[in-house]
């Protein structure tokens, strides 16, 4: 199997609530692709996407039950720790949930997380050991 992911598939509550935070909140655009039943962000290189929860529980055969951590994080990758401070600031002002306030934290980076309606977490964090591009993607 090649190594690389293409979509990330978030099952949520109220698919419109949740598409709305995204467009509202972090201010992305839906694809053309996303329709009432789906909605697809373009990432740099994969796609996030939106589908009811209870939906996506029954095409993989599992529960839809569940609550608590949910064992991973998304992360958006800044260039500075100021850059960090000016995003959780606008998404503090847009009303979004700040799970952490930006912080040194032990791996020497600088980092925050924010949580979407589901509450799913965001990292948003400069790592001073990762390299980005000019689209932001991560450099080998």
């Amino acid at each position: 199997m090649e190594q690389r992911m293409t979509i990330i598939g978030l099952g949520v509550n109220d698919l419109k609530v949740s598409t709305a935070f995204y467009e509202q909140k972090f201010g992305w655009k839906k694809t053309n692709a996303s329709n009432e039943s789906i909605s697809f962000f373009q990432l740099n290189g994969i796609l996030l996407s939106l589908y009811p929860k209870d939906k996506l529980a029954e095409d993989a055969e599992v529960s839809p039950e569940g609550s608590g951590f949910k064992a991973f994080s998304l992360a958006h990758n800044t260039k500075t720790e100021q850059e960090v401070d000016t995003i959780v600031n606008e998404l503090r002002s847009k009303g979004v949930k700040i799970v952490k306030e930006p912080q040194k934290v032990f791996w020497g980076g600088y980092s925050s997380y924010v949580a979407d309606p589901d509450d799913n977490l965001w990292e948003i964090a400069y790592n001073p050991f990762l390299e980005l591009d000019d689209k932001g993607n991560a450099v080998e």
